[in-house]
């Protein structure tokens, strides 16, 4: 499924997996690492760690996505790992962690090996097993977290639970609570009921909109932090109906960027995967969040 809306955002590919996990936990302060790290409960989650320096950037897939969306570009028409990749660019000015979730799959289609869980999941799943990971790991705070899509609701989230960890945000075409208000009630359910479906495995990750929007609802909000949001400039289906849904997806995505006083960035030339279409506007969102932490008088 995962494969297949990708493949129609880039005309075409083939993606290797790039590297395979051991089981175990990665030595302290590593120069870089990438395997299974235990997280509790007889479970499992795959890492992969980069380059050196503070803050910790922490890169969150969107729906069923895993590491590889951000080591992989599109060129071309096709889709292959890259140096141009936002988890390589990054790691050339900060230490950089992306992970695989339960239930997600490789560009190649293949499962990850993240132990699989229960599904449909939550952002709030998806905090708490965040939470085990970076701890499990040692991944040393703070963090600015890096979030795609469905991302966006685990990356908000865990800003609002852990106040004192996140110090920067940058949210890429993210999913935003406001979709559900900016569709009608019908495009809404539509949207909500599609994307709860148990997959083929089961295992597969299935996203319950309707907790997270809740979740993110209920939260406390999110502390001044620089924060910065790229909206796709190009249409594309995201499940809630036809062209005619596409405003609301954007209109969500304002409301989202007042209610976070974020930098918004509208001017793309991407569809959804701007990580992948348009890497090195990531990268250079990520490097504006990460100056600013570092030296707060940059953000303006």
């Amino acid at each position: 499924m995962r494969a297949a809306f990708l493949l129609t955002l880039a005309l075409g590919f083939v993606a290797p997996v790039l590297i395979g996990g051991c089981a175990g936990s990665p030595p302290k302060n590593p120069p870089d690492f990438a395997g299974l790290v235990g997280v509790g409960a007889g479970r499992e989650m795959y890492v992969d760690c980069r380059g050196t320096g503070s803050p910790t950037v922490v890169l969150i897939a969107g729906a069923r996505g895993s590491y590889d969306d951000w080591t992989t570009v599109i060129e071309g028409g096709e889709m292959k790992p890259s140096p141009k990749a936002v988890l390589p660019q990054v790691a050339r000015f900060t230490r950089v962690c992306a992970y695989d979730r339960p239930g997600t799959t490789r560009l190649d289609g293949s499962p990850t090996p993240t132990t699989p869980v229960a599904q449909p999941t939550s952002a709030v799943t998806g905090v708490a097993d965040l939470h085990a990971l970076l701890a499990a790991s040692e991944i040393p705070g703070p963090y600015v977290l890096v979030a795609h899509s469905l991302g966006g609701t685990i990356a908000k989230l865990y800003a609002s639970t852990y106040p004192d960890d996140v110090v920067g945000l940058v949210l890429v075409d993210p999913f935003s609570e406001f979709l559900k208000t900016s569709l009608s009630p019908a495009q809404w359910t539509h949207f909500a009921s599609e994307a709860i479906k148990l997959g083929d495995p089961v295992e597969l990750e299935a996203a319950d909109y309707e907790a997270s929007v809740a979740a993110l609802r209920a939260a406390a909000p999110v502390r001044r932090i620089p924060v910065v949001i790229l909206t796709a400039d190009k249409q594309f289906e995201f499940g809630a109906g036809g062209a005619e849904t596409w405003p609301a997806w954007r209109e969500a995505h304002e409301q989202l960027a007042a209610h976070l006083r974020a930098k918004h960035i509208t001017e793309t030339h991407s569809s959804h995967g701007i990580q992948l279409e348009q890497p090195q506007l990531v990268v250079a969102a990520v490097r504006q969040v990460v100056d600013a932490v570092r030296r707060p008088e940059t953000w303006k």
